[in-house]
């Protein structure tokens, strides 16, 4: 079952996909932890989009706490994507990360402040200056739990945004759809290429009360 709000491609127009699985190794080249599931039982898994998923990846595996991450697709229609698919919009999918924690060392509440404050959530379907749906700002529940914290800390933020002089968040949050792997070369991607540009800003509003 795919979430989207406002599907943002007819499902009679998206690209049909693949059953195979985006082959990806399976070490972070970051920490050396697992990329891939399973994971040690304690973690928990937490999944956003918030722009270009190169900057967002490393916000999220600088934090402490952060056991592992990895870039993907998720929140479309199209089954395993390439990049090239989901640049073209005919996939309705968004660029996320999805990030594994330890509970104990870091709260679902924490990440959410780091994803807030890393972006605008307010620009609809851009992020800066990279436009189209698959940089949309999104927060994908895995449980009710996350989905009641997400929500209530939307409510916060929107408030301070407003306060000053921001327009409403754009943010969806939905049930957390499946997250296709990206290709191997974008997995660290910043990592692997320092140089690598990449457009992500926030809105110099911090998150008070998380």
């Amino acid at each position: 079952m795919h979430h989207t709000a406002n599907p943002v491609i007819p499902p009679e127009q998206a690209l049909p996909g693949r059953e195979e699985a985006m082959p990806v190794t399976d070490t972070h080249y970051v920490n050396g932890n697992r990329l891939l599931p399973p994971y040690p039982e304690q973690l928990q898994l937490a999944l956003f989009g918030l722009g270009c998923f190169w900057g967002a990846e490393r916000k999220f595996w600088q934090a402490d706490g952060v056991w592992s991450t990895a870039v993907g697709y998720a929140a479309g229609i199209t089954p395993n994507p390439t990049y090239r698919e989901v640049c073209s919009g005919r996939t309705g999918h968004n660029e996320v990360v999805r990030v594994v924690f330890d509970p104990a060392l870091v709260s679902y509440r924490t990440l959410l402040k780091l994803f807030w404050e890393a972006h605008d959530p307010t620009q609809g379907m851009r992020q800066g200056n990279d436009r189209g749906t698959q940089y949309r700002s999104g927060i994908y529940c895995y449980d009710d739990r996350q989905q009641d914290e997400a929500e209530a800390s939307r409510d916060d933020y929107a408030s301070q945004l407003a306060a000053a002089g921001y327009p409403a968040i754009t943010t969806e949050i939905l049930p957390a759809p499946e997250f296709y792997f990206a290709e191997d070369y974008h997995q660290q991607y910043l990592a692997k290429n320092p140089g690598g540009y990449c457009g992500l800003g926030g809105t110099g509003v911090t998150c008070a009360g998380q």
